[in-house]
């Protein structure tokens, strides 16, 4: 049996994946916990969108500008030490904000460092982890392993908020983020324990330079990694439907990253939530993810995974703006439409990495995937600095309304475009748009 990329894949092919996501689930679901933690103390400490929203842009913008170079890495280094190291840094940040929060200096300053460095690692970790799962699975189970990553995160969705919360309030802030480390260093050993295969990077610069790379050496590493970054943009835009559904997928997270900063805020503002209630809305978008996800792993998605995409943002276009419609004394409403939002979502993550990962080799596999995380994480920063503005000037729930709109129409993009449609069938993406 051959694995996506057309290595040959051991018997045991799937306890080795078995290995890997048991130790990612439980990183997952502590890190969630620790996560919701810190929003919410930053929502129950500042009643801030603006704080909430420079929050989240501290947790997208590192990984937006450092994404490149970490699928450069993925691409020359063992990719099972590289997430390695990611884990490691995300768990000791984790545990020094433990100890500060347990000697009382916790403050909003020190929560925006972790959150940056936990980003910054997190564009190394997830490259090397895409770029890995082709080589570690047959074709026809691609997607499946895809939305596993998805499936995984709706169960800690739904079950970490909860948990982050009991601890932050009946033992203390500081104990979640303890939590959290110790998911870091299960997460560390699954990885040490899967035998994963390497792979060699091959770039432009250095197929073309290799009779001389003993004396040049010393003075091209820049020169390498350069043009390692720009062959990964090549390769990206040399795939007509892949570089404009790239483009558009983009656009659509500029309106999509506003929610996960606002969510709790909507809770708290419009609906006069406490920490339980909004905890209760995460967990119910989790649910929805989850059957999302369920459903998906089970039917596979059929053949039109960009129809599937375009559905996805639609749906969850129209369920945000009935979402600012209803009335603040209908939260349970609410908790219903955040179910149906996180179904729907579940069907554009796993296809729109699937896609990527079809449509690109091997060996510049983690560099396009470096790319492609660096215009969603910087157009997160872009979104949740807009939405912060307009959601305080022009309250949360009609900014629900005006932001479901946009997604709805990135949807109706996505399904217009010839190029896009042709990813399904693997032919000829030189077509125009």
């Amino acid at each position: 049996m051959q694995s996506a990329t057309g290595r040959e894949l051991p018997k045991h092919w799937l306890a080795i994946i078995a290995v890997i996501w048991s130790g990612q689930a439980v990183s997952m679901f502590t890190s969630y916990a620790a996560s919701f933690a810190a929003i919410w103390y930053v929502t129950e400490s500042t009643g801030s969108a603006l704080a909430l929203s420079f929050l989240s842009i501290c947790a997208y913008l590192p990984q937006g500008l450092l994404s490149p170079f970490g699928g450069v890495l993925a691409d020359r280094l063992n990719r099972k030490y590289l997430i390695i190291l990611a884990d490691s840094i995300c768990g000791l940040a984790s545990f020094a904000l433990g100890l500060i929060i347990l000697f009382g200096q916790v403050s909003f300053a020190a929560i925006v460092v972790m959150v940056i460095i936990r980003s910054a690692a997190q564009a190394f970790h997830y490259p090397a982890l895409m770029a890995l799962m082709p080589m570690l699975v047959p074709e026809k189970h691609l997607l499946r392993i895809n939305t596993l990553d998805q499936l995984l995160l709706s169960v800690s969705g739904m079950a970490a908020p909860v948990l982050g919360i009991f601890f932050y309030t009946v033992v203390g802030f500081y104990s979640v983020m303890l939590l959290d480390f110790a998911g870091a260093l299960i997460a560390c050993a699954g990885m040490l324990l899967a035998k994963v295969p390497s792979t060699k990077c091959a770039s432009l610069s250095s197929n073309t330079q290799s009779s001389d790379n003993t004396s040049n050496e010393s003075t091209s590493d820049k020169h390498h990694v350069l043009a390692d970054l720009k062959e990964g943009w090549v390769t990206l835009k040399r795939v007509r439907g892949l570089f404009v559904l790239i483009i558009l997928i983009t656009l659509g997270m500029v309106c999509f990253s506003p929610m996960s900063s606002l969510y709790p805020l909507m809770t708290f503002d419009y609906f006069q939530g406490d920490g339980y209630m909004a905890s209760i809305a995460e967990a119910t978008f989790a649910a929805g993810l989850l059957i999302g996800s369920s459903i998906l792993m089970v039917w596979g998605g059929g053949k039109k995974l960009t129809r599937l995409i375009a559905i996805a943002c639609i749906s969850f276009g129209l369920l945000c703006s009935v979402s600012g419609l209803i009335s603040p004394n209908m939260f349970w409403i609410f908790a219903i439409l955040c179910a149906g939002m996180g179904l729907v979502s579940a069907w554009f993550n796993g296809p729109m990495m699937t896609l990527i990962q079809r449509n690109t080799a091997e060996e510049t596999m983690g560099r396009v995937i470096g790319l492609v995380n660096t215009g969603i994480a910087l157009a997160g920063p872009v979104g949740i600095a807009a939405g912060g503005i307009f959601a305080e000037f022009m309250g949360v729930a009609p900014f629900f309304v005006v932001d479901g709109i946009l997604c709805a129409f990135i949807g109706v993009l996505i399904a217009a475009f010839k190029s896009v449609r042709k990813l399904d069938t693997n032919s000829s993406n030189q077509d125009p748009a």
